[in-house]
This record gives C-alpha cells, structure tokens and sequence, in this order.
C-alpha cells in the first residue's frame, strides 16, 4: 500500500528529514532531479520549458532546469520576475546558479510570447504554485495556466498541478491540466479525488531520501492507496469443492411502493458478486413486482403499512430471517418511518454480519437524532458491521448541515463515527469520487472507479458486493476496510467495462450488475497474478 499524507503531514515529515540530515537545499535540489528524471524519460523531449513561481516549487524547477540542460536539453524557464529579485534565499540561490550554468530566461513575457514558447516546447514543466498554494490564482499565473492548457505541449507537473489544492481536491477557478504529476514524499488526498482526478495525470511519487518511508509512516498517513496484490489477505482462496451453501448466503432487505426496483438491484448484484444464495425481504404490498424480475432469488414478504414501507411487525420477523443468512444488507429503497428505524434496530441487536446503506443510514440517523458519534453503543457489536454513506448521508449521521466537500473531509467525518466506537468491527465506505474504506487502524483508498458509476442504483449495487463478499468469507474478515475496498475495486471495475459497452454516460446500474463475475474474475486474475496486469496494458 502506498500512504497519503496531509498537506500539513508532509510539512512535519520535511522537518524530520532536516532532523536526521537532510537539509532543506539537498531536498530541493533532489525535487528538482526526481523532476528533471521524469522529463528525461519521456520520448521527444528535446526542448523543455519550465514555469516557474516565486517559492520552493519554482526553486525546484531551476533545479531542474539546471539538469536538463546538463543532460543535453533545449531548456528555457519563464519566471515573474528576476532571479536576483525573488524573496526566499534558497530559490534566489538555485536561480541564480541556473543562470550562471547558462540557463536562458524570460521575465514575465506577454501572452503572445509565451505562446509561440509554449507552441515550440516538446514538454513543460509546472513549477509555478506547490501545495501551499490556497484561494484564488493571481497575475501572471492566471494568464500562464490558460496559455498553457491550450498549447497542446506535454505537461510534466512538480507536486501538484498548479492551482490545485493538494489537500482537497479543489479549483477555485483554473488550474493545470498534467499529463504527468511529480509529487514530492507521499501522496496527498487532493491528487486523488474531485478535480484532482481530472488534471494530475499519471501520478510518481518521488521519496528524496532513504529515511523518507519510515517518516511518512511515522507521521500517521491520513490513509493508504491499495494495491491488487493487497488484497490477496481478503480474496476467498479459490476452489472446486464448493456448492451454493458453502459460497455464502446474503439476505437483503429493503424497498417500498416507490422504490420496488432498489433492493432488487441489490440482491442481484450479491448474486453476481459471487454469494451462492440470496433472499430477497420485502414489503409484501411489492411482492408481487419484485417477484416479476427475481426468477433465481427467492422474495419474503414482511407486514407494510399503508404507504408501502415496511411497518414496525417486520423487524422481529426480519432478524429471525438474518440469523439463517451469513450476511445482511438493509436499506436500499426502503424510505425512512417508525417500521424501517425498527427494521435497522432489530438487524444492529441481531448476531449476523451487516451491511446498513441508504435509507438504513438514514433511518439510522433519524434514531439518533444525527449524533451517532454520540452513540457509539449502537454500533459496537461482535460482528462486522459496515456502513456506506455518500457524503449527505454520512453528514446526517453526525448531524452535520453541510456535506464533507473533500476526500480529507470525508475521512475526518467517518472518523469521529469510527473512534467513538473503538471497535475492530466496524468500517464506514465514505463514497465520493474517490472513496475511503474507513477502520479504527487504518483508511483505506481502493482505485477510483470511472464516472460511468455516477449513477441511481450504483450505490445498491456496491451494497450488494460488500454483502457478497462478506457472505463468501462467513463473516470471519481480518481486515474489514480491505475487504470493503475490494469490493468498491470489483464496483469500479464493473463499471468500466460497462462504460465501454455502453458509452460512459450510458451505463444504468443494471449494467454493472451483468458484467460483476467479469469483474471479479479478472481482479482476482491480478490479484493472483500482477503482470497479468502489466500485459494487459501493453
């Protein structure tokens, strides 16, 4: 696994290496050698233009200006002002020993100078805004990142595409779109959701010093990005002498009159996730709907009230039904009243592993008034116990008012929920555009799955694989955030092989759902064998 560390993390971690020697002059000439190396790597890049700001980043683009040109290269650097004028010692010094190398320079060019440069360069460099960078771009930045982005040319980005928030993920307004980004020590959360996703490109981590990985582990990663060969710990061992009893069952519970087809998507997908027999629990006023479209999973009907949710006489007879099933899901399409906050009781107090999303996260927030932080008896339980709200629910679960709007964010909320409970037990999948499988010990960041997945009935779908999976291992899970981040892996891989049959704005969740044993199979596949992986993107 690789760690991500906050913005302010990667500070501490800085510190430390000055601590043990490494000074910060050697960490920024480093920087600009590890970006230098990835520019030297590209084919046709003979002439290089490099953009540079007024602090550390644009040091480490003199840096690696410097390089290139020892190495042969056309370099040329664009910066704001003078070498000799800028403010902070270091960069004034790498500048200034640039220069002297013979590096050519251009002060604050016009935009139709830094065009036709831009027009003519095979790569350029992003060294303009670092990590610190906050609010919104100011002159010249603002005019070189247009020019930029509309050149066409190859970019090679230093830490963080410039104008990105390296914490969460956000523009304000413009920012640079890389081919490729450079980030310095550890990952940051905001190369790897929201906005981030769209511009860094191929991300490389560049670690500067041999001490760097016990720094980063010692500076408490914020979360870890998960291999496919991590997940080998949580992956059923494959084998012939299996029948539809010993691949698990899946009990799903859910659905209303207005909402008849969620559940049905979820009990699907746990079937096709691999879970050798699923029921289908129901509000009997929908059987016969449900029934209709269910030929191989059988349909329960449970007592309803008269606007089709389930009424309060189901819970016991839910729970009673839980305990035959190795797993549960409840929520999908199942509306919030006093019968479906029974339901969710009665399946917290009951003996089997669970999955609560949707209108379970949400009747189980009405029954606790938004504060479940604040309850953490509800959710310590012997068994696993795993929660799956989108940034909404999960902010009503702690009577927030506004949604988490980051990845970071995101992995804080969860958190509160998490530590009040204390338990080994219970994981949250914090869903977003980039997901976190959220444990006591450790958060984990499965592959982001593509945009097809930003779909109605994606969310029951993933509920159904988490089910599935869990089914499959008899409840007994190791490691729960891995094993939810697995699922999510499954989820979005799904999801782009259903993108490439259907146009990626024409995936439906019902798609996903066919194409599940394929996804699985083939993240086992690698899981099992990584260069199978290697082959496949050749």
């Amino acid at each position: 696994m690789q760690p991500v560390l906050n913005v302010e993390d990667v500070k501490r971690v800085e510190v430390a290496l000055t601590r043990v020697g490494v000074s910060v002059s050697e960490l920024m000439h480093r920087a600009g050698y590890a970006a230098a190396q990835e520019v030297l790597s590209l084919p046709d890049s003979e002439t290089v233009v490099v953009l540079t700001g007024m602090g550390n980043n644009g040091g480490d683009g003199w840096v690696a200006a410097e390089t290139l040109k020892a190495k042969g290269r056309a370099v040329q650097v664009v910066t704001p002002i003078a070498p000799d004028d800028l403010r902070g010692d270091l960069a004034r010094v790498v500048a200034q020993s640039a220069v002297n190398a013979g590096v050519p320079i251009i002060v604050g060019p016009s935009r139709p100078e830094l065009e036709a440069l831009l027009e003519k360069a095979d790569v350029v460099l992003d060294c303009m805004l670092g990590t610190g960078f906050e609010g919104e771009l100011r002159a010249p930045f603002d005019i070189w990142i247009d020019c930029l982005n509309s050149s066409g040319a190859r970019v090679v980005a230093v830490d963080v595409p410039s104008g990105l928030s390296a914490q969460t993920g956000a523009v304000p307004s413009l920012c640079v779109v890389a081919d490729l980004t450079v980030t310095m020590l550890a990952l940051k959360p905001g190369l790897l959701a929201d906005r981030g996703r769209d511009v860094c490109g191929q991300i490389v981590v560049a670690p500067l010093a041999e001490q760097t990985a016990q720094l980063v582990i010692d500076a408490d990663p914020v979360a870890w990005r998960a291999d496919l060969d991590d997940y080998l710990d949580v992956l059923v061992e494959p084998s012939l002498a299996v029948d539809k009893f010993t691949r698990g069952s899946v009990l799903v519970v859910g659905g209303s009159t207005r909402f008849p087809g969620a559940p049905v998507m979820a009990a699907k997908a746990a079937a096709r996730a691999g879970a050798g027999y699923v029921t289908l629990a129901v509000p009997e006023a929908i059987v016969p709907i449900v029934q209709m479209q269910m030929l191989e999973i059988p349909v329960v009907g449970l007592p309803c009230d008269a606007d089709g949710t389930f009424a309060e006489a189901a819970a016991e007879r839910v729970a009673k039904i839980a305990e035959s099933n190795t797993a549960t899901l409840v929520g999908p399409g199942m509306r919030v009243s006093a019968g479906t906050m029974a339901v969710v009781s009665a399946l917290l107090n009951s003996a089997v592993p669970l999955v609560v999303d949707a209108d379970g996260l949400n009747s189980l927030a009405r029954s606790v008034a938004g504060k479940l932080d604040e309850y953490p008896e509800l959710t310590r339980r012997q068994f696993p116990l795993v929660l799956t709200p989108h940034q909404r629910e999960l902010a009503r679960l702690v009577g927030d008012t506004t949604a988490p709007a980051s990845l970071a964010e995101q992995l804080a909320v969860a958190r509160r929920i998490i530590w009040s409970n204390g338990g080994s037990e219970l994981a949250i999948v914090a869903k977003g555009s980039a997901t976190g499988c959220v444990g006591v010990e450790q958060a984990i960041l499965p592959k982001p799955g593509p945009a097809a997945l930003a779909t109605a009935g994606s969310g029951d779908v993933l509920g159904g694989i988490i089910a599935s999976l869990l089914a499959q291992k008899g409840g007994a899970v190791g490691n729960l955030p891995l094993l939810c981040a697995l699922a999510c892996e499954i989820h979005g891989y799904a999801g782009s092989v259903a993108a490439e049959r259907y146009g990626s704005r024409g995936v439906m969740a019902t798609d996903i759902i066919d194409v599940l044993g394929l996804a699985t199979d083939t993240i086992e596949e690698h899981c099992y064998y990584p260069d199978a992986l290697a082959q496949d993107a050749e």
